[in-house]
């Protein structure tokens, strides 16, 4: 439906309840913003390893009360997946489980490996079968291939071999891991339910549950939780951080803690920044509904502009029977402009991001239609030119509108009567880390991490 950016997948884990399963998919309901392809739930009684994936959302794959009964165990992982195009496929929905040798092994993961490639072709070389066509499945075969003694050196042996942005949580029948890169690209967060403990990657899959947050999962680190306790290790020195600041600017949920800090504070700093950078004469502000929500808030307060409702989402829309070419009906199934509201008025419209610039398009004409004067789109971000590797669905240039277009003819393209965009140093100056610790390559095309030649076209769907 929507050709905006889209995120890879969102997870979820906890030890020490025998209400594992239902905590868990209560912590997917809260993550779904991160997966609407499939879901998946794996859970550990000390004995057995059981799993339940399907497609859809959550509140599909788990709507008989039945599955849940049939999953008893003290611990669980979770997982929600979205996938790029042409890979809607039931045998990718996580969590996935193996068998390792004298355990069984279930695993969730978010984010991408930049050695997919090299990994995959060698194994294949010594005679490994995969049947999944994800990086995740990578972090298996080498976990199983290890020769340690024990899973938790096992998994740090075959996370030192892989290269890019992984967030996890796996489990054995009788414990619970949990680890993230030394780079740190997406979010992971640590919290406690009683005596139980839980991981996720956004501290609002804590809140669903009643869950208190306590800290983040360091980059680089490993944490190990079984009957003893919690016991966590440094897989390595991370030499850098490299935080994705678009968990801040579109993903995250604005009631989320990521990265140490609130994505709700954050999303109206960087609106304030855009309003300064970007001031014009209106009538008033609105916003993108969802994600844009906040950072309009930001943009109105320091303009000293009336905050509207100007367009409406629908939240029921799924896949639809309309062909991908009748963007403008797809449009019109998810927006509905608020003609009151619009009528007559000068109107600020605040965007997250522009990608392809299809939908702003046809949400510019209905605008229009429903009679502003004017229409000046401020962007909380500046213009994306480089495709990600590290988790976020644009992997060419040639789908960027900014990599092949200025400023100004995006504003031609769009027709509106002023575009700007919030400018890389605005952006990192009111972000809450150190404007070294971010990854901004979809900006700048500074990748931190060294990328397989054509890795654009070659990498595996996750």
């Amino acid at each position: 439906m929507d050709p905006h950016v889209k995120h890879y997948c969102g997870i979820f884990g906890i030890y020490g309840t025998p209400e594992s399963a239902t905590l868990t998919t209560l912590g997917l309901h809260a993550l779904q913003h991160r997966g609407e392809e499939s879901c998946g739930v794996a859970t550990g009684d000390g004995k057995k390893i059981r799993v339940h994936t399907g497609m859809g959302h959550v509140s599909d794959v788990f709507i008989d009360p039945a599955i849940l009964e049939q999953m008893p165990g003290h611990l669980a992982i979770g997982h929600n997946r979205y996938s790029t195009t042409g890979s809607d496929n039931i045998k990718n929905a996580q969590p996935f489980v193996a068998e390792c040798r004298d355990t069984h092994l279930a695993i969730s993961h978010n984010g991408n490996l930049t050695n997919t490639r090299e990994l995959r072709t060698s194994m294949q070389a010594s005679g490994a079968i995969f049947q999944t066509t994800t990086d995740s499945e990578l972090i298996l075969h080498l976990i199983a291939r290890s020769s340690q003694e024990e899973m938790v050196d096992r998994i740090s042996d075959a996370l030192r071999q892989v290269q890019g942005a992984y967030s996890l949580v796996l489990c054995t029948e009788d414990k619970l891991f949990a680890a993230r890169d030394p780079y740190g690209f997406r979010p992971l967060c640590l919290g406690q339910l009683g005596d139980a403990w839980v991981v996720t990657s956004e501290s609002c899959a804590l809140d669903i549950i009643a869950a208190r947050y306590i800290r983040d999962i360091e980059p680089g680190e490993l944490v190990v939780i079984n009957a003893n306790g919690l016991r966590t290790y440094m897989l390595c020195e991370s030499q850098r951080h490299a935080f994705c600041i678009f968990e801040y600017i579109y993903f995250s949920r604005p009631d989320s803690i990521i990265f140490g800090d609130n994505v709700d504070k954050t999303r109206r700093r960087l609106g304030r920044q855009l309003a300064i950078e970007h001031p014009t004469n209106a009538d008033i502000v609105i916003s993108v509904p969802d994600s844009s929500n906040t950072a309009a808030l930001g943009y109105a307060n320091e303009a000293n502009l009336k905050l509207e409702i100007g367009l409406i989402r629908n939240h029921y829309v799924g896949r639809t029977f309309i062909s991908p070419r009748q963007r403008d009906a797809k449009v019109r199934l998810k927006y509905n402009p608020v003609r009151g509201v619009l009528k007559g008025k000068r109107v600020v419209v605040i965007e997250d991001s522009i990608v392809r610039g299809t939908t702003l398009r046809h949400l510019v004409r209905m605008i229009r239609e429903a009679g502003a004067t004017q229409i000046h789109i401020r962007i909380s971000c500046p213009p994306i030119v480089a495709p990600c590797f590290y988790g976020i669905d644009f992997q060419t240039e040639n789908e960027l509108i900014a990599n092949k277009k200025t400023v100004e003819k995006i504003r031609e393209h769009l027709g509106v009567d002023s575009l700007g965009y919030l400018s890389l140093e605005g952006m990192l100056r009111v972000a809450p880390n150190a404007a070294n610790q971010y990854c901004t390559a979809c900006f700048n095309k500074e990748y931190p991490i060294q990328i397989e030649t054509e890795v654009g076209k070659l990498m595996l769907e996750k």
